[in-house]
Order: C-alpha cells, then sequence, then structure tokens
C-alpha cells in the first residue's frame, strides 16, 4: 500500500507544476490534468489510510487495486517526464549564446522544436486521457467496495509479546544484572523522601527485551507497593480501554465492571487520581509510541509519595518526553553481550547441563553473530534448531539456517512472530519514511552505507517531498535518516560531536523483513546469484540491485528489452554487459556503479551511453577507476547528483558546467574545474575542487549562492587569486560546511583578515592557509560553529586558547601548529566558563596540559589530546591532574623527550601521567606517544636562549 502511495506523491507534486502558465498547455491538456490531479488525491488519501494496516488485515480488492493505482502512478509520471525533459531541452537550446554558427543551428532546429513540441503535447494528452479513464475506472471500484475502510473480516491477530510477559524468569538469560540496576535507579533518593513519583523509561529496538526486563522488575517491586498496574499502549491506542484495564488492575474488587462503564477520558483520570491519591503505587506503561499519548496518560498519575512509573518505547524522542518530576530517567537497552547471548542459545537447544558438540561451535557462533545480541532474534532461531526428541539437529541443518538468515528465514510460527514484533515499527512510520525505509532493501546484506550517499539518492528517486518551504531537499532527507535512526530502525555509524551519522547499517533481521515487504510489493528487485532471485516474466522491474552475494553470477539473467521501465539500477559488482545494456533503460533516474572497477584493462566500458539517460537525476561513479570521463555527461539536464570521485587522474568533462540542476557535485582532489562553473547555480554541495590557478575560477565561485558544504584546495602564489577566492567566499552565505587546505600555495594573512564568515556556519576547517589565528574566529561571528579544525604556524596560548573558549556552541575543537612550540603555557589561561559544549580536544605541538584549564571549564569534555615535555611533567613544572574535567573517558599525550635521559624521562612523566588518571572519578583511558623532532627541538632550544 505504502509503495503505491509513496509513488504518487512526486506524481502530484509534479502533476500541479504542469499547471504553471510556464508549460503553456493546451486547453484539453489542461482540463485533463486538473481531472486526473483531483482523483488522484481522493486515491492518495485512501492509500494512506489502508496502509497503515498489515497486508493480512486487507482484503484481496485492496491490494489489487493499490497495485493498479501504482502502475497507474508510474506510467503517467513517465509521460510527464517524457514532457518535461523536450521542454528542458528547448529551454537550453535557447540559452546558447547567439553567434553566428549558432544562429544557423537555431533556424534548422525551429521546425524540428515545433514539431517536438506539437508531438510532445500529442502524447501527454493521449497519455492523460488514457489515465483518466483508468483513474475513473479506479475510482469506481473504490468506492464499490468502499476500500478506504474495508480490511477484510480477519481477527485480530494475538500480541506475541503476550507470551514473553508471563515466561519464568530463571529462563531469562543476562536479565538479573539489569534488573537489580533498574531497581537501584529506581530507589536513589528515596532516603530522602520523595514528594512526587518516579519515571524510569526503556528505550530500545523491538526484540530487545523491553518488555520482559519491565515486566522483571515490576514482579520484583510489586509486593513493596500499596498497588499496581501494568498496561500496553501499542501503536494505535484507544486511551479509554488502557485507563480501564489500569483501573480493573488497581483494584479488581471495586472495578469489576469497569469495561462495561461509560465512562469519558477526563472521567477516568479524575477516577485514577482519585485512586491514587496518598497510595504508594507502581505502575508499568509497556510500548508507548507517541509523546502526545504519555502527555494525556500521565494525568491520571496523582503526585504520591515513593510511587513508580515504569515506561517502554521504541522511539528515542519518547523516552526523553516521558517524565514526571526532575529526577526522571533513561534506560537504553543493550544487545546481549556475546557470553549471556551464547548462554541463551544453547539453553534452548541443547539439553540441561549439556555442552555445544565441538563440531556445532563454530557454526553457533556465526549464528550468534547474526543475531546482533537480539534476544527474541536468539530465541527465533534457537527454536528453530531445538528438537522435541532428546536429540540434537545434524550440522548441515544448522548450516541451512545460516545461510538463510539474511534472506528468506523458515517459516515457522515463531519466525512469524518476530517478524510481526518488527513489522509494528515499520507499521508506525509515516508513509513517506515507509517508502525510503524499504528502500534500503537495495544494499546488501552488512553493508555500510553512507548517509549522504542515502540521503541524495532518496532525493534522485523522488522520496523526500514537502516539509517546511525553507527547507531545502537534503536538509529534509536528513531528518528522514534521523528519523529512521531515532525509532532504532537503522544503526547509525560513526557518531560525530554534533550527533550526526556519517553512515548506518540494517540490521539482518531488520533486513530481512524490509527485503520481504519490498518483494511483496515490488518496489526492489535483488539480482545476487540464486536461482530465487530471477525475476518473473510478468513482474515489472524498476529498482534494480544487483548483488555479489554469490560467487557465480549469471549474467543472461538481465535481459534489457524486458526492463523498459527500469528506473534505478545499483551495481555491488562489475558487470560490463549489464552497463553496455545502459542504452536500453530509457527512463532511468539513478546509475550508482560504485565500486565497480571500470578500469581493467578487460573492461571495455564505454560510458559515453549515458547520453542516453535524459532522464537521469543521480550519476555515481565513486571508486570505478575510469579513465576517461565521457563528455556526455553535459547532456544529462536534469542530473542533480554527480559522483565524480573515480579514484584515478581521469578530467572533469567541461560540459559538466551546463547541468543546471546539479545540486550534488564530488570530484577528486586536485581537480580543477572548467571556466563556466558559476552557471551550477542550484549547487549545494561541491567537493573537493582545486583553486588557485585563475581569477576566473575563483570569480565563478561566488555565483554559486546556494552552497551549503564547499571544500577547497588551495594552491595558489598570486595576492589578486587570493583576493578573488575572498570575495567569493564572502557572497556564499548558506554556507553551514567549509574546508580549505592549503597545498604547495603562499599563506595570504591580510586578505584572509578581510573575510567575514557566513552567520550559519557550523563546520570549518583551516588548514595551513595563515600564519596566525585570524581575527574573525571570535563568539559574534561564530555563533553556531560546533567543529573547528585550525592550523597555524605559531599559537599564543594566552589569547588563542581564549577566544576559542568563549565560543558558544564549539564541540570539536584540532588546534595545530606548523612549528613546535615548547614553550609552556601558563596554568588557568581561560575562565571558569569557557568551552561550555566541547567534547573533543586536540592541541597539536604547542606545550599544553590539563592544568590550563580551571575546574568549571569543559564540563563536558570527554576527549582530549595535548603535547608536552617529559622533563617538564616529570619534575613537576607541568600538572598533570585531571580531576577538575568530570566527563573525561580519554586522554593522548605526546612526550617530547629531553638529549639525555630519553626513555627515564617518558617512563616518569607517562606515569604520572597515569596516576593521574587512576584518581580520576571515571578512570579514563591513556594512550601516550613518543615525539622526536630533534631539528625543531635544537632550533628551538636557540631560540630560548
Amino acid at each position: 500500500m505504502e509503495i503505491a502511495a509513496g509513488v504518487m506523491t512526486p506524481l502530484l507534486r509534479k502533476l500541479g507544476g504542469l499547471l504553471l502558465d510556464e508549460y503553456n498547455l493546451e486547453k484539453r491538456v489542461k482540463k485533463g490534468v486538473t481531472s486526473l490531479l483531483t482523483e488522484l488525491e481522493m486515491m492518495h488519501a485512501a492509500l494512506r489510510k489502508v496502509g497503515k494496516k498489515p497486508p493480512e488485515e486487507l482484503d484481496e480488492q485492496v491490494r489489487i487495486w493499490a497495485d493498479k493505482v501504482r502502475e497507474l502512478c508510474y506510467n503517467m509520471e513517465d509521460a510527464v517526464d517524457a514532457f518535461m525533459v523536450l521542454v528542458e531541452g528547448n529551454r537550453y537550446h535557447e540559452r546558447v549564446p547567439n553567434n553566428m554558427k549558432n544562429r544557423v543551428k537555431k533556424f534548422l532546429k525551429k521546425t524540428t522544436k515545433l514539431f517536438s513540441r506539437g508531438k510532445a503535447l500529442h502524447e501527454i494528452g493521449d497519455a492523460m486521457d488514457e489515465a483518466k479513464e483508468l483513474a475513473k475506472e479506479l475510482g469506481d471500484l473504490r468506492q464499490r467496495y468502499m476500500l478506504e475502510g474495508h480490511a477484510g473480516e480477519t481477527r485480530d491477530t494475538i500480541d506475541p509479546r503476550l507470551e514473553v510477559m508471563y515466561k519464568d524468569v530463571s529462563e531469562l538469560v543476562g536479565i538479573e544484572h539489569k534488573r537489580d540496576k533498574l531497581i537501584k535507579m529506581l530507589r536513589e533518593g528515596d532516603e530522602n523522601g520523595m514528594q512526587q513519583p518516579k519515571a524510569i523509561s526503556i528505550v530500545g529496538s523491538g526484540g530487545l527485551g523491553k518488555t520482559t526486563l519491565a515486566k522483571a522488575v515490576y514482579d520484583k517491586l510489586i509486593g513493596q507497593y500499596a498497588c499496581g498496574a501494568f498496561v500496553s499502549v501499542s501503536r494505535n491506542p484507544d486511551i479509554k480501554k488502557i485507563f480501564k484495564k489500569m483501573l480493573h488492575q488497581l483494584d479488581r474488587k471495586r472495578y469489576a465492571s469497569i469495561n462495561e462503564a461509560v465512562r469519558d477520558e477526563e472521567q477516568l483520570i479524575d477516577e485514577l487520581n482519585m485512586f491514587l491519591h496518598c497510595k504508594r503505587y507502581l505502575i508499568l506503561i509497556d510500548d508507548i509510541w507517541d509523546e502526545e499519548d504519555w502527555r494525556i496518560i500521565k494525568c491520571a498519575f496523582s503526585k504520591s509519595v515513593g510511587s513508580a512509573v515504569i515506561m517502554t518505547t521504541r522511539k528515542i524522542s519518547v523516552s526523553k518526553a516521558c517524565h514526571l518530576s526532575g529526577d526522571d530517567m533513561v534506560y537504553e537497552m543493550k544487545p546481549l553481550t556475546e557470553g549471556d547471548s551464547q548462554r541463551l542459545f544453547y539453553k534452548r537447544i541443547f539439553p540441561q547441563g549439556s555442552d555445544c558438540p565441538s563440531q556445532l561451535e563454530q557454526v553457533s557462533r556465526n549464528i550468534l553473530r547474526k543475531c546482533g545480541g537480539v534476544p527474541l532474534a536468539i530465541i527465533t532461531i534457537a527454536s528453530l534448531l531445538a528438537s522435541n526428541e532428546q536429540q540434537i539437529k545434524p550440522k548441515y541443518q544448522w548450516d541451512n539456517i545460516l545461510n538463510s538468515m539474511g534472506r528468506g528465514l523458515a517459516e515457522g510460527g515463531s519466525v512469524k512472530d518476530m517478524r510481526r514484533i518488527l513489522s509494528f515499527s515499520y507499521y508506525d512510520l509515516p508513509s513517506h519514511l515507509k517508502t525510503c525505509f524499504l528502500y534500503l532493501s537495495i544494499f546488501p546484506e552488512d553493508f555500510e552505507i553512507r548517509r549522504d550517499r542515502l540521503i541524495w539518492r532518496w532525493i534522485a528517486e523522488g522520496l523526500v517531498q514537502g516539509g517546511k518551504q525553507e527547507s531545502r531537499p537534503f536538509e529534509l532527507g536528513e531528518s528522514y535518516f534521523n528519523e529512521l535512526a531515532n525509532r532504532n530502525l537503522i544503526q547509525p555509524v560513526d557518531i560525530d560531536v554534533e550527533g550526526r551519522a556519517s553512515a548506518c547499517r540494517v540490521h539482518d533481521m531488520v533486513l530481512d523483513l524490509i527485503c520481504s515487504l519490498s518483494s511483496e510489493e515490488n518496489f526492489v528487485t535483488v539480482l545476487d546469484g540464486t536461482v530465487q532471485s530471477k525475476p518473473s516474466s510478468h513482474i515489472k522491474v524498476r529498482l534494480l540491485s544487483f548483488q555479489n552475494s554469490m560467487s557465480e553470477l549469471t549474467t543472461h539473467w538481465v535481459d534489457a528489452t524486458s526492463m523498459p521501465q527500469l528506473r534505478s539500477v545499483t551495481l555491488f559488482r562489475t558487470d560490463v554487459d549489464l552497463i553496455q545494456a545502459l542504452p536500453s533503460f530509457q527512463i532511468l533516474r539513478v546509475l550508482d556503479l560504485e565500486g565497480c572497477n571500470l578500469g581493467e584493462s578487460s573492461h571495455k566500458v564505454d560510458l559515453s551511453c549515458v547520453e542516453n539517460l535524459l532522464h537521469l537525476r543521480y550519476l555515481g561513479l565513486r571508486d570505478t577507476r575510469v579513465g576517461i570521463l565521457p563528455m556526455e555527461i553535459g547532456k544529462l539536464r536534469f542530473l542533480e547528483t554527480l559522483d565524480l570521485r573515480v579514484g584515478g587522474s581521469a578530467e572533469v568533462p567541461s560540459s559538466v558546467v551546463r547541468l543546471g540542476h546539479l545540486m550534488c557535485l564530488y570530484v577528486d582532489p586536485d581537480v580543477r574545474l572548467s571556466v563556466g562553473m558559476g552557471n551550477l547555480v542550484s549547487l549545494e554541495e561541491l567537493t573537493t575542487v582545486k583553486v588557485g590557478g585563475t581569477v576566473a575560477i575563483e570569480k565563478e565561485l561566488g555565483q554559486l549562492i546556494e552552497l551549503r558544504v564547499l571544500q577547497l584546495e588551495w594552491t595558489g602564489d598570486d595576492d589578486s587569486v587570493c583576493s578573488s577566492l575572498v570575495v567569493s567566499l564572502g557572497n556564499l552565505r548558506k554556507l553551514q560546511s567549509l574546508i580549505i587546505f592549503r597545498q604547495g600555495g603562499l599563506r595570504f594573512d591580510v586578505i584572509w583578515d578581510s573575510w567575514v564568515p557566513p552567520p550559519h556556519l557550523r563546520t570549518f576547517e583551516f588548514v595551513g592557509c595563515t600564519l596566525t589565528m585570524p581575527k574573525w574566529i571570535n563568539s559574534s561571528v561564530l555563533p553556531l560553529l560546533s567543529i573547528l579544525r585550525i592550523e597555524v604556524k605559531r599559537v599564543q596560548p594566552e589569547v588563542d586558547i581564549q577566544i576559542l573558549g568563549k565560543l558558544p556552541a564549539l564541540r570539536f575543537l584540532y588546534l595545530e601548529t606548523t612549528k613546535v612550540q615548547y614553550t609552556r603555557a601558563e596554568s588557568f589561561i581561560v575562565g571558569a566558563d569557557a568551552f561550555p559544549c566541547l567534547r573533543e580536544c586536540y592541541l597539536y605541538y604547542f606545550q599544553t596540559g590539563p592544568s590550563i584549564f580551571p575546574r568549571g571549564a569543559m564540563p563536558r569534555l570527554e576527549v582530549l589530546y595535548f603535547f608536552a615535555r617529559a622533563l617538564h611533567i616529570a619534575g613537576g613544572e607541568l600538572d598533570v591532574g585531571m580531576d577538575h574535567l568530570p566527563s573525561l573517558r580519554r586522554v593522548m599525550v605526546s612526550l617530547c623527550p629531553e638529549k639525555d635521559d630519553i626513555i627515564d624521562k617518558i617512563d616518569e612523566a607517562a606515569a604520572m601521567v597515569r596516576l593521574s588518571a587512576a584518581v580520576h572519578p571515571n578512570r579514563p583511558t591513556i594512550v601516550v606517544f613518543d615525539f622526536y623532532l630533534p631539528t625543531e627541538w635544537e632550533q628551538e632550544e636557540e631560540e630560548r636562549r
């Protein structure tokens, strides 16, 4: 259902765009667009409604109807895009310079243009008539069967989590420690006479055992309270039913007939308040999905002394919102340890007290690795291997299950339960996120998916839609990514100090669910070399993922002539035959060849065929080792993302400057772009470009006013070129991230001092471009700066660190000198309020230490790197005490020795640093580096004399 709704969203937007006057549609066509738009909007509303229910709860008519709607939308969008491609092509020819040669071309093409436009209008008119007729039929079908609300006659399914509530706690391996920790958290502060109930939220993805843990805590403590209740909220809660169930459990005799009583929510809240007043109670609210639900439920709780409320949720944002007082806590569920996973697994399979046979040890470890410490996954797989007879299943059955875990798990009842639990998170997603979530099935198992690659692909596929008017597509797509992470549906990778993940992974069990749902909806077709992956002849393949799960991959399965509707091709292995078939895919929107080595001598790949892919929005050639990039790339007028980081010496085609719709351009370092790049007025991200050669390129940069991310390599030695660059950068007021590295060019301090940074700059790396700290680095100019890396020739700690300490949003600091400074910085060179948000601090090649920051400064600092002379630490001149930095977790220090007794001083200084860490409450990790620069050491010694 959701794929049909997701496909319809970009079509509705495009149909609305066609009604604009600039397209000058015929009256018949415009009337048809308006009529079709109205009918599709009604269908869209119906699809969103039925999409909230699992497929097994829907009648077959609904599924058939949704499939037909999806096909209508795909076909209609193809027709609209074909019209737009032709219109855009004509507009481009109108913008060609008006010299004599081009005048002749323009005259010769004039009749072709008129004929083409007339043909396009005729074709889209015919497509509109056909679509209107089919839409009318589908509309009649929708009304005939009342499909909006018809969910079949299927009975209510039993929530499989009910089983876990009644398990013997002795069966739940590894739960005792977590249970006791939560009990201790709930009891903290009781001696002070708590005046309000205390709340604790348990958050984690489906299958981690949140309900099990909460129930274990509840069962352990309920005897110490006057009354208690355990109720589940679930995804679409009936709040009145929840309140009634709560009252019944609190006093079964008094509220024996509460379920038959007619009460509204306000009356039930009042009843609960009166009953709980002056009673010490324990309430467990399981499976909260929405913050608004919690705001209503918490109204029922009286502020009784010593009471407690336990909640479970899959959403981090909900866990933070579930609070009753200032002493509330959040407990994040973690996967089981390797030992606990093994104990749980073996306990389910082998007879009491028996060990795992040696021949099954390796396969069991591989199975547990795929389970990822998720109790529900472990229990489910173990149940497939457990035998009712007191015999152990043969190894080949273990191997079969291991090989099937990533794709198509055996259809046992317990597996269905696990998938049903995981699917709860899917069906709770809004319509647009469901499609983005299923899109992850394109990527192979255990694949690390770069965040930016995923978001730009979402945009190219038309999956990022709507949002606030001021939100740009990438920022909106980033919010999609974060929401999936917040709901524990993807696993973030490499989270930076701003909480942004560079990539994500999908748990094997979640990927299995995604692939199953995607297959049911015929959304993504995966070819991985298995017989099961061969697409049926009657299935229309639109999104194709060509993976390398098997060593022998039969290419002849891919018949280009049978896939005229193909919109997306992703190769995770090199396949020359498929690449050569690309001209057949006329409506292709995404072509991602990243990682396919096309530079091998045996691969004679000609990428000039891309000139036929006029619908292309995303072209990914990263790490393809392509020797020559085709000039034909410039014909792809709708291209939005172009990744040319091929990993070789290929030059960027000059025709790239024609791509007026391009929003993201990646090129290899040391590449210079052609004159004319100022035409790329839609660019939001540009990395990495060499500058410093000509004034023309540097001036054109200033025309790219939509840039959000920019990375440059400065190689120039001309002050006029540098001045042009600084002026251009001053025009880019939307920049959020700017990185500039100097590679062999000259520094121009005075010129750079004239620059005024953009107001929204959050990341700034300025390496080797100036001798001293620029004057514009201060709190008034850079109020949002969060990440700063800067390299200068010399640092004045008493001045520069004072200034940096006042940056209000700074979370990451990397300050480096190009010349080693041995002069010791004085203690407390900043105030007690310095660096309020700093998480990581790296101070390279000038002597500092923890003592330069007084108590109160850097309250959130977790990682510290500093450089010091071993003699100063060993002799007590430099204090390395760090107990005044309360959040410290990791300390790294480079110790510079003296000429004599090198080893003794290094060892003594290192021992003193480790001793300081040992008395710190957090016991931070210590890493000590030896540092040797005899030439600079002697030079500095001479200067100090």
